[in-house]
């Protein structure tokens, strides 16, 4: 079954890599900050159960009541997940234990890769973007959030494995826009946890940039550790510290995925 697109300026961007520790929920987080701080509209879903990304943004745990499990597992009208945050125009629909077993519930449903689009549409029309933090696996919370965007954005650490992985992610990319959703597309690569003094750092970013072309960012998410301490602040490191080289990246990360946004728009 191929879902019809949303028919509203909204742009739904997953992020995603099947690879833990890349800095997925950060750029999640932090990439929904900068966005919301130049005045567009954004709405976070956590769909990875270990629920980084609500914490980042500072969602108590004993506060995420209705989350995206009730959404996708049971059906419950989205708007009534919706979490507002510290950050002005940036929302947050949360995670909790209970996604961890989704995975499995999820076989047995109808209509079981399109649970999540089906609930955006109740919601797309209120938000510019809607970011989705993937889970670090390729299975069907993923695939749902696959058949629910418009693109994804892929966070890669700069390590030696990471071309193998992303060649697998790319694959499972084209097999879902095959048989779910004809207008999937990688709307960019993003290289993080970069160490200007390691030369594999720049190694990894040459091979990339080689394979992949104007498809990664020019900006690149250096290591540091200011971006590392602002979640246990649940905060995003654009509030903790704004001056920091991790929260000026991010900036510059909007501003791109902005201007390639306009671009697909024009």
């Amino acid at each position: 079954m191929v879902v019809e697109p949303i028919k509203a300026p909204t742009r739904i961007l997953a992020i995603a890599n099947q690879k833990g520790g890349v800095g997925k929920t950060t750029t999640a987080v932090n990439l929904g900050t900068a966005l919301a701080a130049v005045g567009e509209k954004v709405l976070l879903i956590d769909l990875d159960p270990q629920g980084n990304a609500s914490t980042g943004l500072g969602i108590d745990r004993r506060d995420r009541g209705v989350g995206t499990y009730h959404v996708v597992i049971e059906g419950v009208d989205a708007k009534s997940a919706i979490l507002p945050t510290t950050i002005p125009n940036l929302s947050v629909i949360s995670s909790s234990v209970d996604l961890s077993g989704a995975e499995l519930e999820l076989v047995g449903l109808p209509n079981r890769e399109h649970r999540l689009r089906e609930a955006i549409r109740q919601i797309s029309d209120s938000y510019s973007y809607i970011l989705i933090d993937c889970p670090p696996a390729l299975g069907l919370l993923t695939l749902n959030a696959f058949s629910a965007a418009d693109a994804v954005l892929v966070p890669l650490q700069c390590e030696f494995y990471a071309l193998e992985g992303l060649s697998h992610l790319v694959r499972t990319i084209e097999r879902v826009k095959r048989a779910f959703n004809p207008r999937l597309e990688i709307q960019g690569l993003v290289l993080t946890m970069f160490d200007k003094r390691n030369s594999l750092c720049d190694l990894v970013a040459s091979d990339v940039r080689q394979h992949f072309g104007d498809k990664v960012y020019q900006t690149v998410i250096p290591r540091n550790v200011r971006v590392s301490e602002a979640p246990s602040h649940g905060k995003p490191v654009l509030l903790y510290d704004f001056k920091c080289a991790g929260s000026q990246a991010y900036i510059h990360l909007a501003s791109e995925v902005i201007r390639r946004e306009q671009a697909l728009r024009a």
